[in-house]
């Protein structure tokens, strides 16, 4: 029998990363820098591959869907992290913590499925080149983003559905910056067997579905790759995948770990957390744009007339 209920409990307490004032400082100037470094990248991501038509193409389609997810995704935990790192009482409403839950469950799982179709597209792009337009059709695109967004949203309602029904202890502190699912559950007075099998169960299809997409991908190839005789076609062939294949072990490298280790709150826990929820969508546009030659040319060709226009406004004025 639940002793508690979470209309009772008004907040929980976020631990953070430090107790110490000095330190918190400092985090909050690095986390606040790479934030706003996060939104500068995923922005000029998204302007390029809309404004430039040399990247209209399915490759840069999904580019650009990553990054405007790349942009949710950092938004959901570092603004709240960022405010608990100048307050006194780090706290969280219920509510807000549920929402953060909600959130930080979507975003996982939608970085999780558009990295999958990354994979496929780049396998249709290498093994199937004269077939790719016909493979990779506009309204195919289309609707595997939307196909992500939706079943990534769905699978976070059923648990936060499940979720809304714990009962909550007295004990409100979670050793942690930002509200995850796995957090909640040494909170709870409730019997959570449910929302643990949910939630792995939940891990392990998102998991299991889309890492076997990307290793079947990479598969065909590698041995496609192999397959060609030239040396330069090959590094040519290698290098249409490698920015993608990059982003794929930082994400799932250290989100696998989080997710299938037992929350203790521990350092490690706190680093993996930060490596796939803060680090991931900060260097995914650098990996895209520093290891691509066709989204720095267009870069330069964007920042170019970016610069003439603010030249030619100023011949204008009066």
């Amino acid at each position: 029998m639940a002793t508690g209920n979470h209309s009772s409990i008004k907040e929980f307490i976020l631990l953070g990363l430090s107790a110490d004032t000095h330190i918190q400082a400092l985090l909050f100037v690095l986390f606040l820098m790479i934030y706003l470094l996060t939104l500068l990248g995923n922005l000029l991501i998204i302007l390029v591959t809309h404004t430039d038509s040399t990247l209209h193409t399915p490759m840069y389609f999904f580019l650009s869907h990553l990054s405007f997810q790349d942009l949710c995704y950092s938004s959901v935990t570092v603004p709240k992290m960022l405010e608990n790192l100048l307050s006194q009482r780090k706290v969280i409403s219920v509510e807000g913590c549920m929402a953060q839950v909600f959130f930080v469950f979507a975003t996982t799982g939608i970085e999780a499925c558009l990295l999958s179709v990354m994979a496929y597209d780049r396998y249709a792009a290498i093994c199937h080149p004269l077939l790719y337009r016909q493979v990779m059709r506009k309204q195919l695109c289309v609707r595997l983003v939307w196909g992500s967004w939706v079943v990534a949203f769905l699978d976070a309602l059923i648990n936060i559905l499940l979720a809304l029904d714990l009962d909550f202890c007295e004990v409100q502190t979670i050793h942690h910056y930002s509200c995850e699912l796995p957090s909640l559950f040494p909170l709870s007075c409730s019997d959570v067997s449910t929302n643990a099998a949910m939630l792995l169960s939940s891990a392990l299809l998102h998991a299991i579905g889309t890492c076997l997409l990307i290793f079947f991908s990479y598969t065909r190839i590698v041995s496609t790759i192999l397959s060609i005789s030239s040396t330069t076609g090959r590094s040519k062939a290698f290098s249409t995948c490698s920015s993608h294949l990059t982003a794929v072990i930082l994400f799932y490298g250290s989100a696998i770990l989080r997710y299938l280790m037992p929350t203790s709150g521990s350092p490690l826990e706190l680093i993996l957390s930060i490596q796939y929820s803060v680090i991931t969508p900060l260097v995914n546009p650098l990996i895209y744009s520093l290891k691509n030659k066709e989204v720095k040319a267009a870069l330069r060709r964007t920042i170019l007339k970016y610069l003439q226009c603010l030249r030619q406004h100023g011949r204008d004025r009066p």
